[in-house]
């Protein structure tokens, strides 16, 4: 019979160790723990291992050195099958990095080599209710957070509010922690935002970690295609146009965050929370566009989507915007870049490609989630970064342009305080 596994995710210091410390003193299950720490040190495992060997003398396996779901990848299923093979246990929980991706954990669980002995019963997310609440709901403009360390890019730096997003974004729990730190209407404008930008999750408020076993254990709660696509952003995106897709990613794969037509409905408005979409088929002037990336609005909590830049006419880019930090992705190639025979496979592969004569599959298409924020005035100063009908017949390679060029390259644009409007 499988092992069922938890994955607990979260920002440093949301309160991830505290949970599972005391997760592990309040059960009377057999529970096997992995650990993973970016350092040299390893203080989490170090926390946790004190703490089970003196009250539970659960095994504890942890990875110094690297994240879990990037380097040390393979290392994690060799080392959960290993202990597997050489410790009986009822269940294993897998505590992630602070900055680690949740989904490419989920996958070796599901589709790698741990998906024999282990079954992924869910992925829980820890959130800190002030830092959130004073990051993403209340104004940001003296926050002044550097990006941490996470894989090579143009940069070097991924930033650290997009990838907190992304572990609220895939995922079947949330665990708002800290509440003893704001009250109860910062409390309830967090949950709210926290529904809007993942609909899917269930959601528990606690103070120091403390949470009952039965709503982290055998909740049965994860899916994997449901969990890719339940994001906030993914939803508007298809409800505002379900179906359409087609760009091409790294030699045929395309993005399924636009595949599927779930009929899927927009969070409902509470606490001047707003989702809107903004798509149009002309694309972005280079310079015009990085100057609004740098001059986005307070209330935008997240902005996410495919961009057509001029200048870029082959690389359909992912544009990623939280906290106060853009990044740009190319995350692979308009359909329209190829020649006309394999442009044909593709058409006829998805018939239901939206397409236009001149431009092909080139577009913008992003999903906005905004707090008190006029979506109007937003989508207009995105209009008034497209190209004018003068500069569309110009030479666009003769823009100044940052955005980025090659395969998984990025660009990082940073909100300036001075100009926060």
């Amino acid at each position: 019979m499988s092992v069922p596994v938890t994955v607990l995710c979260g920002e440093l210091g949301a309160g991830k160790t505290t949970l599972l410390s005391g997760l592990l003193e309040s059960t009377d299950r057999e529970i096997a723990v992995l650990v993973n720490d970016v350092g040299a040190v390893n203080v989490d495992a170090d926390l946790v291992e004190a703490r089970t060997d003196l009250q539970t003398g659960e095994e504890v396996l942890a990875l110094e050195n690297g994240c879990i779901c990037c380097s040390l990848g393979g290392e994690l299923s060799r080392s959960v099958i290993q202990l597997w093979k050489e410790h009986d246990f009822e269940y294993l929980v897998v505590e992630a990095s602070g900055v680690g991706e949740p989904e490419p954990i989920a996958r070796q669980f599901v589709r790698g080599p741990a998906s024999g002995p282990y079954d992924l019963d869910a992925v829980v997310t820890v959130v800190d209710a002030r830092r959130f609440y004073d990051r993403f709901v209340d104004d940001r403009t003296d926050l002044d957070e550097p990006p941490v360390q996470q894989g090579p890019d143009e940069t070097g730096t991924r930033p650290l509010a997009d990838l907190l997003l992304e572990q609220i974004e895939f995922c079947d729990l949330l665990v708002v922690n800290k509440c003893d730190l704001v009250d109860e209407a910062e409390r309830d404008r967090v949950v709210a935002v926290l529904e809007t930008l993942q609909p899917r999750a269930e959601v528990h408020t606690t103070e120091y970690g403390t949470l009952e076993p039965d709503a982290i254990l055998d909740s049965d709660r994860f899916d994997l295609e449901a969990a890719t696509e339940s994001a906030g952003w993914k939803r508007a995106i298809e409800a505002d146009d379900a179906g359409v897709d087609g760009h091409d990613h790294d030699g045929g794969e395309h993005d399924h965050a636009y595949d599927h037509d779930h009929d899927h409905a927009h969070p409902p408005e509470r606490y001047g929370i707003e989702v809107d979409t903004y798509h149009r088929r002309r694309p972005f002037h280079p310079e015009r566009f990085a100057s609004l990336l740098a001059d986005l609005p307070d209330g935008l909590v997240r902005a996410k989507g495919l961009c057509w830049v001029a200048g870029r006419e082959r690389q359909a880019i992912t544009m990623s915007y939280a906290g106060t930090e853009t990044t740009l992705e190319v995350t692979g190639r308009w359909i329209a870049s190829f020649s006309e025979k394999r442009q044909q496979q593709y058409r006829e592969g998805q018939p239901d490609l939206s397409w236009d004569e001149e431009w092909g599959d080139r577009e913008t298409r992003l999903a906005l989630i905004g707090r008190d924020l006029s979506m109007d005035a937003l989508q207009a100063r995105l209009d008034d970064c497209l190209l004018t009908d003068a500069e569309m017949d110009t030479d666009w390679s003769t823009f100044e342009n940052p955005a980025p060029t090659g395969m998984g390259e990025t660009v990082t644009v940073t909100v300036s305080s001075d100009d926060r409007s």
